[in-house]
């Protein structure tokens, strides 16, 4: 029988509506995801950043702003905020900026790859990324060199032949004629080395037992089998924006090259410890 005032067949009519409805928020929702990070306001203090995030958080805000605790509170130059995840994981894997395959690295145990434009390093294992960090590159006037490279030899410290006052540690060389190296030093957010690649201190005590050294002839005047090849991508962009600093940036992964680079790897000076310099 039909209803005298019409609701029992407008019901259907409204159940599809709605329906249809939820249908088009799902898809709108599909279609725009929540980005995975967002910029907050840099706190002011060190005691309001630990008020804030907690210490296995404010490592992740070391990895993605550049910046190692010290500097997270108090970056110079001014930058537009402190780049936060919109949801925690426990992976810091998670967060990077690099893929997680390198095909072009499969064929190698292991290799390094520092992108300068994004200041952060990656490590893969037969082409599979196992772990990535921020870094601080050669400032404009010693600017890191471009290129392929190999790790050669390590000291748990040393000093600097720049300035005897630059105590370096866990340092890895892979530039062995000009000293440069990975190493632990201050990560200001932005490049500011002497041409080495500065780390963490959990990366570069992690880097200086992961990397494999080059290994030498008999007499040490010649190189049996090359260290951990290390790839140099790109030179930094003085005077534009910081690229980890923006959203649009950080929502694709970066890209590496297809082939890994050759290498030409020179023979170690009569005594490779003491003949290479090193900066900071």
């Amino acid at each position: 029988m039909r209803s005298i005032c019409g609701c029992a067949s407008a019901a259907p009519r409204i159940a599809i509506v709605v329906a249809g409805l939820l249908l088009i928020a799902r898809l709108a929702g599909a279609q725009a995801p929540l980005p995975p990070y967002r910029i907050d306001p840099v706190p002011r203090t060190p005691a309001e950043l630990a008020k804030l995030y907690a210490p296995a958080q404010i490592e992740i805000l070391e990895m993605l702003n550049r910046r190692d605790r010290a500097h997270l509170a108090r970056p110079d130059p001014p930058v537009p905020g402190l780049i936060v995840p919109n949801a925690w994981a426990d992976d810091p894997l998670a967060y990077s900026p690099f893929p997680a395959e390198w095909p072009a690295a499969s064929g190698y145990a292991k290799a390094i790859v520092v992108d300068q434009p994004f200041q952060a390093f990656a490590a893969y294992e037969h082409g599979r990324l196992v772990r990535w960090g921020p870094v601080s590159t050669g400032r404009k006037e010693t600017p890191t060199p471009e290129g392929t490279f190999n790790l050669t030899w390590r000291a748990r410290s040393r000093r600097s032949t720049d300035n005897e006052d630059w105590l370096l540690e866990w340092y890895f060389n892979f530039v062995n004629e000009r000293g440069v190296s990975f190493h632990l030093f201050d990560l200001p957010g932005y490049p500011a080395s002497h041409a080495c690649v500065r780390l963490l201190l959990r990366d570069a005590t992690w880097l200086y037992g992961w990397g494999e050294q080059w290994m030498l002839e008999e007499g040490g005047r010649a190189i049996a089998t090359p260290g951990t090849p290390v790839v140099i991508l790109g030179t930094y962009p003085f005077g534009a924006p910081a690229a980890w600093l923006s959203l649009d940036a950080l929502a694709s992964p970066r890209t590496l090259p297809p082939l890994l680079p050759s290498t030409t790897v020179r023979a170690p000076a009569p005594s490779a410890a003491a003949a290479a310099g090193s900066d900071r």
